[in-house]
């Protein structure tokens, strides 16, 4: 794989790719990085507000997300309740334009010294990750997942259900009591998420959830955390959203990745317009196999990720998977790109 193309994100202006910079140093090329974004429960009421008053290049995104969106998102950031920030549609549009204030704030701060050789987002965050790479630009991120949101939330109000995270259970342990459960109960539940050793997301209908809660604590496992979700996504509870979010992507214009980009779907590269496209028509209903990800990118060498967004999950996940890995976080607060700059020269 190539990666020796920089890309330098202007979110008012689209992306633009500048190729004449100088060829990368010995330490850049031993020290790869890679941008991951996270998803859906990252939200909090406050997400952003920091970096929205400290730093002009965020405040840029959220007024542009609130022209694109026609409301404010960003109050909804800075002000929505637990109960508003819960609803599939507002968690997803609050945190990738948080994610995306945070991006343009490394990429307008260190003047294209983070050059990514990879770029990954769980679930939501694909979306994330997409802008980044190139393949989508700003505005049409929002409008796609505003589309994505809507379309869940439809869904959920259809065949409710939700997610839960099971700690400290084996893989195959796990699949097995979803089999049972399924064949008892006649309901959906199924493994929406692999997200490192030791923890995996089942998501379903309701009751099953509750089935699923009632076996662990027959055999004596951790007990599952009910996460805040308002939907089960990447579950086929999630097959009719298909056709209302399938007629807004069709209407989407996509760029073939200027940055290679994993897919939450096959945990290979997605390296086309058209690859990325058949990986979000799945996406929705199908495992984020975020572990497989994450091994594929550290069988590539990259030895340090930066987590841009709100909260820290993706990066308390690689601790598990690889502690070798150095780990930075930046979308909370400003203090943490201090820290990145002690690190990246």
């Amino acid at each position: 794989m190539s990666y020796g193309r920089h890309i330098d994100l202007n979110f008012i202006q689209s992306i633009a790719v500048n190729q004449s910079r100088n060829p990368l140093t010995s330490i850049e090329i031993i020290m790869k990085i890679a941008l991951i974004f996270p998803g859906q429960g990252s939200q909090y009421t406050g997400m952003g507000k920091s970096l929205f008053d400290a730093f002009p290049e965020a405040a840029v995104i959220f007024r542009t997300a609130d022209k694109c969106l026609g409301f404010s998102v960003s109050d909804l950031c800075f002000y929505g309740t637990e109960a508003e920030l819960a609803d599939t549609l507002n968690a997803q549009l609050c945190v990738f334009v948080t994610s995306m204030a945070a991006l343009n704030v490394l990429n307008c701060s260190f003047e294209g010294k983070i050059r990514p050789v990879a770029v990954a987002g769980h679930s939501l965050g694909e979306y994330s990750a997409l802008v980044a790479a190139g393949v989508l630009d700003f505005a049409d991120a929002l409008r796609l997942i505003k589309a994505r949101g809507k379309a869940m939330r439809e869904a959920g109000l259809r065949n409710p259900g939700g997610m839960l995270a099971v700690l400290c259970i084996e893989t195959r342990e796990v699949i097995r009591i979803c089999d049972q459960l399924k064949k008892a109960t006649g309901g959906i539940i199924e493994i929406a998420n692999d997200n490192c050793f030791g923890q995996i997301v089942v998501a379903g209908s309701i009751t099953v959830l509750d089935a699923f809660i009632d076996v662990c604590q027959q055999k004596n496992y951790t007990p599952p955390k009910l996460l805040k979700l308002s939907v089960a996504p990447h579950t086929s509870l999630m097959k009719e959203a298909l056709p209302m979010f399938l007629s807004a992507l069709h209407e989407t214009h996509l760029k073939d990745p200027l940055i290679p980009i994993i897919g939450n779907v096959s945990a290979t590269w997605l390296r086309s317009e058209s690859e990325v496209r058949e990986e979000l028509k799945k996406q929705l209903v199908s495992t984020v196999k975020w572990r497989e990800s994450m091994i594929r990118l550290i069988n590539e060498e990259v030895n340090c990720m930066i987590e841009v967004g709100p909260q820290k999950v993706l990066t308390g996940l690689m601790k598990i998977i690889d502690r070798k890995v150095k780990r930075f976080n930046f979308g909370n607060d400003e203090t943490e790109l201090e820290k990145l700059k002690t690190f990246i020269k």
